[in-house]
């Protein structure tokens, strides 16, 4: 498990440090320019880590699988070679989809102009820029991609649906609790970064704003990598106990 969470933090890490650092320069010398070189690594390194991620994330809904529903198989079926080889998938497939999609959506001609709205280089904005007549055959990748992510999604769920079958069968109160807090933060990240992905690129165009957009694109590139540390950290009791008395203390000094 924390094989797969070191894994985890450097996709989170990196995603971040894709957008944020130049926006954050953009904002301090008031200007939203971006290079052409700049915009197409920005939107490789984006892809290949956030689809890394989801497909990690994947990985580890088997992890967990494993652990609570063959426990007794999971030296043999999630051995130290086999999370590596996993992790390595994950990490090869964002990789191997970054370099296509990368590459289709660089090649079309721009006929709208070149400016993009949101805050960082996203493919379905650049997409709107392109002659009508080319960009089909990105379009037609994107939907093989997203068939691709939707197979995880239902396996995540599948699993998840096993897990808790599972869960609900153990008789002590005590073996519940541990699964559940074993599941549980990953469900959270799962749910997360699910939610926040379908909320910005499946609203009615009706109610799109510039203002509505920036806030959905901040909502699915920045908080889940932000909050996954904290998701997962929660497991720790000593830092719960940490936090719970700084919140004691805060409210005491109000007061």
């Amino acid at each position: 498990m924390y094989f797969f969470l070191l894994n985890l933090s450097l996709l989170d890490l990196g995603s971040i440090s894709t957008i944020l650092p130049k926006a954050m320069a953009n904002s301090l010398w008031d200007t939203r320019a971006i290079s052409y070189t700049g915009c197409a690594a920005q939107v490789f390194f984006y892809l290949f880590l956030i689809v890394g991620e989801y497909f990690l994330l994947t990985v580890m809904a088997y992890d967990r699988y494993v652990a609570i529903c063959q426990p007794l198989h999971y030296g043999t079926l999630l051995g130290s070679r086999a999370c590596v080889h996993m992790a390595a998938a994950a990490w090869g497939s964002g990789f191997l989809h970054a370099v296509l999609h990368t590459a289709n959506t660089f090649s079309l001609p721009l006929c709208q102009g070149n400016v993009l709205h949101p805050f960082f280089c996203e493919i379905p904005h650049i997409l709107k820029l392109a002659c009508s007549h080319s960009y089909l055959r990105e379009i037609r990748l994107a939907v093989v991609s997203a068939c691709l992510l939707f197979g995880c999604f239902v396996f995540i769920v599948v699993s998840y649906v096993q897990i808790f079958r599972a869960v609900l069968r153990i008789p002590s109160e005590q073996g519940r609790h541990k699964a559940f807090s074993m599941c549980l933060p990953h469900l959270a990240v799962v749910s997360l970064f699910v939610s926040t992905a379908i909320v910005a690129h499946l609203k009615a165009p009706s109610i799109s704003s510039p203002w509505l957009d920036l806030v959905v694109t901040v909502l699915y590139s920045v908080v889940p990598p932000a909050l996954n540390p904290l998701i997962y950290s929660m497991r720790n009791q000593e830092l719960k106990d940490a936090l719970w008395k700084l919140a004691e203390r805060m409210l005491f000094h109000r007061q």
